[in-house]
């Protein structure tokens, strides 16, 4: 295995409150060598996943906490591989979800690093904790390996001060750092960069909007290569109707529950982050069992796909004005490339802006980068699978070289030992 990628692999993690996502990947091939999760962490029975090629090991032990699963997650390797030792690791790669303004690129991870995303805990409550859990307990049980920490909201640092300034009190506002950060940021950025490079323009040439539809769902405004509108604001709760999230809502909705309803802040919360999107209004959010319900003739969930496409073609034609003249149009993650019904409806009528969508490029699911516009439109269509993964790992190996950490070792030498100290 470790011929194959003598250039280095990177493990990359991302860590929620109650689970732990890797990969193992090659990032100059661009392959996922081995993938995983663990599931539960701290429940009654946990669940872990480790894949290799065609041979998948699970395991349903109970997992109490972060450090028990990754080392879960490093048994694995050296039971089901590849071997750690032998796939040249040169770096760790953890996905953050919340930089704020502290964060405008990756960064080598030290204790500076953690305590400054801790610090940025009332920003996302949900995400940036078990974070810094599952950095903590890496760096310990990876001790070798330059750690590097790439941000979710880091992408959109370069948005206009006009496009991320909320307007209500400037010094409230600054004392409890209230602006849009945008996030699905790795995302947005892998994405318009594959546009540029599939289509053998220059990145700097081209005017995008990439729509990112997945359980979570945002569009952005790239302008150049330059993020320059966000959909997602100071949480990834603003924006496009989401699978259980409202996005955009009058913030007074949330004043009359508390006043009218007897509801709480955590109520409130609850509500609009877990119980609304296309869950509250059609009790279901897989798009899958969304399009059965409306084809047995659900009023709701005809309903919900109306409110959810409604508010997509509301920021197309928004960010349409934002830029001006609009060359790429493109669809990402799980809906954005698998459903071709949201697709069509997303862009159907935008034919006088020269958008258009055809019928036959568009059918199924897409695994590949695919023009799905008609030959004629002066914007293009596409559908551009997105790689979070890879783009962190080759994120990760940009930041360890940038800072002089790149592994020096041939690769009959240990991975770890080998690429120095974060």
């Amino acid at each position: 295995m470790n011929q194959q990628h003598t250039h280095g692999t990177v493990l990359v993690l991302n860590s929620g409150s109650s689970s732990i996502k890797y990969q193992l990947v090659d990032p100059v091939g661009g392959s996922a060598i081995a993938s995983g999760i663990v599931e539960r962490i701290g429940e009654d029975a946990g669940v872990v996943k480790h894949t290799l090629g065609d041979t998948t090991a699970e395991r349903t032990d109970p997992v109490p906490d972060h450090a028990a699963g990754l080392r879960t997650v490093l048994g694995l390797f050296d039971e089901v591989g590849p071997q750690l030792s032998e796939a040249h690791v040169i770096a760790v790669g953890h996905r953050v979800v919340h930089g704020g303004s502290t964060f405008t690129g990756p960064a080598v991870v030290d204790d500076d690093v953690i305590g400054k995303i801790d610090a940025l805990s009332p920003l996302a409550p949900l995400h940036n904790p078990p974070a810094v859990t599952g950095i903590t307990v890496a760096r310990e049980l990876l001790p070798d390996v330059p750690h590097v920490v790439v941000f979710d909201t880091a992408f959109f640092h370069t948005l206009p001060d006009a496009a991320a300034t909320y307007a209500i009190d400037v010094d409230v506002a600054r004392e409890h750092g209230v602006r849009r950060y945008g996030f699905h940021g790795t995302s947005h950025q892998y994405v318009s960069g594959e546009v540029a490079r599939v289509l053998g323009r220059p990145l700097e040439d081209l005017n995008q909007i990439v729509l990112h539809l997945g359980n979570g769902a945002s569009a952005s405004a790239v302008r150049g290569g330059v993020a320059v509108e966000t959909s997602m604001g100071l949480t990834p709760l603003e924006g496009l109707v989401m699978g259980t999230r409202s996005g955009d809502i009058d913030a007074a909705v949330l004043i009359h529950l508390q006043r009218n309803a007897g509801m709480s802040v955590d109520d409130v919360d609850d509500l609009l982050n877990r119980r609304s999107g296309l869950k509250g209004l059609a009790g279901e959010n897989d798009f899958r069992a969304l399009h059965q319900l409306i084809e047995s003739g659900d009023p709701a969930a005809q309903r919900a796909l109306d409110v959810y496409i409604h508010r997509l073609r509301k920021y197309i034609g928004a960010y349409h004005a934002v830029l001006g003249r609009v060359d790429v149009i493109t669809f990402t993650a799980g809906v954005g490339e698998n459903d071709d019904i949201v697709r069509a409806l997303a862009l159907a009528g935008l034919e006088p802006l020269g958008i258009a969508v055809d019928a036959e490029r568009n059918a199924g699911r897409k695994k590949a980068p695919t023009r799905i516009s008609p030959d004629w439109t002066s914007t293009l269509v596409m559908v551009v699978p997105t790689n979070e993964e890879l783009a962190i790992a080759r994120q990760a190996v940009a930041t360890i070289e940038a800072a002089g950490l790149e592994g020096t070792s041939d690769e009959s030498d240990p991975a770890p030992a080998a690429a120095g100290h974060a």
